[in-house]
């Protein structure tokens, strides 16, 4: 007998701030999804490059959210989750082109894995398309971010669905229940780290995440984001995501290597001192211990909300590596 059972409706959100060049591949892409119900939104950050009458005059399905302001990354994303409809809702950069399959594998997935409430794609670099930019997110002990393959080239190593950390917010699947649990991107990191920060709570809350090599997605890296913003964004939200997140028995545990990693991150910026994003990494490194009161607050009610044991989070980090280190994500 057929599934008579209703299709959930996926919401995609679109984060954007003057990416005109990137909007049309993006939501052409989206128009040749094999999957419906599908929901796009769009989540202006204040352009000014035309994105806003580009979406009006060629995009009549898409729902434009239009911002006053520049909230940055988790807040675009944050007022899209809040005015979609969907069952899931997907985050999905402007500067992406998805494979027609991309919502179906998507859905598939969650509906094979109900203990998941993140899905990850398999993302691929936009102009070498045989290359890796990550199968999913992976966290280390020692507080260090990885995309799992980063700059391989993609010859069927990750064809396989696993368990993984954390999806790249870039393009990253959430149930709708898991959020209403465990709240939205925190708007204090305004971009970087605010995937693996909602990694972490839906971790500790119990949730899995699937990476699935079926939903493919081609990315234009650093296209809309990257430099001295990027640098300053990535040195302070990697410390606030270890103050709010890292449970205290693995910091009794890993710390030194936590500080250690920490250290070698500000050696790394002095030692490149005259580059402007050096510079910037160790200014967002300084606002990051600044900010820690704050986040400590944070940390109260998340790590009360743990649900999970300590034996189960450090089985899903990925350990200290034997020999040369991986490509690191920050």
């Amino acid at each position: 007998m057929a599934d008579l059972s209703p299709r959930p409706l996926v919401s995609v959100v679109i984060p954007n701030w003057n990416g005109v060049h990137h909007l049309p591949l993006c939501l052409d892409s989206l128009r040749r999804q094999e999957y419906a119900p599908l929901e796009i939104l769009v989540v202006d950050n204040a352009s000014t490059d035309g994105s806003r009458e580009l979406l009006t005059r060629d995009y009549p399905e898409v729902h434009l959210i239009a911002l006053p302001q520049n909230q940055g990354f988790t807040g675009a994303c944050n007022a899209g989750i809040q005015a979609a409809q969907g069952e899931i809702i997907a985050l999905l950069n402007n500067d992406t082109e998805v494979d027609p399959g991309w919502a179906a594998a998507l859905v598939d997935a969650f509906a094979r894995h109900p203990e998941a409430g993140l899905v990850a794609s398999k993302i691929l670099l936009f102009d070498r398309r045989d290359h890796l930019h990550t199968a999913g997110d992976l966290f280390r002990v020692d507080g260090r971010l990885f995309n799992r393959g980063v700059w391989e080239k993609d010859e069927g190593q990750y064809d396989e669905e696993t368990y993984v950390f954390s999806a790249c917010g870039g393009a990253a699947a959430y149930r709708r229940t898991m959020l209403d649990e465990i709240g939205l991107l925190d708007d204090d990191f305004f971009f970087s780290c605010e995937d693996m920060d909602l990694a972490w709570r839906a971790q500790l809350a119990g949730y899995r995440c699937v990476y699935t090599p079926a939903a493919v997605v081609y990315h234009r890296l650093s296209a809309t984001g990257g430099g001295v913003t990027a640098s300053y964004h990535d040195g302070r939200n990697l410390i606030w995501l270890l103050v709010k997140n890292y449970p205290s028995p693995l910091w009794r545990k890993h710390g030194p290597k936590v500080l250690r990693a920490q250290l070698s991150l500000a050696w790394e910026a002095l030692r490149a001192w005259r580059g402007a994003a050096a510079r910037a990494r160790l200014c967002g490194m300084l606002a990051g211990v600044f900010g820690i009161p704050r986040m400590w607050r944070k940390r109260r009610a998340i790590q009360r909300s743990r649900r999970v044991s300590i034996e189960y989070l450090e089985s899903i980090m990925t350990p200290m590596p034997a020999g040369r280190p991986a490509s690191s994500r920050k």
